[in-house]
């Protein structure tokens, strides 16, 4: 049995904004905000551990995928300190949203993530 609370849909969001942070400054905050120190994110491209590492698989992504954004997919399910959910990596000029995945986040007592575990569910070709 799952259970739905704002804790998950929260840190959800907090995430997704680190994501769509708009410059280092912003990142490197956005990213210290809603990571533990010792957070980890790993998905199939990237492995990284701690604040700065994971805001720099963040910029990597931004440089990548310039005019992009993140946005969740659908709704966020959660049980004790474990979330999943959706995400789109949606063009902001037309739209399309060729990168999609799922993650699945660990969370501390205070809803702070210690560790992402990212899958990709739809990739372009040249990535």
């Amino acid at each position: 049995m799952t259970t739905h609370t704002d804790r998950y849909a929260e840190t959800v969001t907090r995430y997704l904004e680190a994501w769509n942070a708009d410059g280092a400054e912003a990142r490197a905050k956005a990213v210290a905000a809603v990571w533990t120190p010792d957070g980890t994110y790993t998905d199939p491209l990237s492995d990284a551990a701690g604040h700065e590492a994971i805001a720099a698989v963040i910029t990597g992504t931004h440089e990548q995928f310039p005019g992009f954004v993140f946005r969740l997919a659908g709704s966020v399910d959660g049980h004790h300190d474990i979330a999943r959910f959706s995400w789109e990596l949606v063009n902001e000029a037309d739209g399309s949203a060729p990168v999609a995945g799922s993650d699945v986040i660990t969370l501390d007592g205070e809803g702070r993530i210690r560790a992402v575990f990212g899958f990709f569910d739809r990739l372009p070709t040249a990535v």
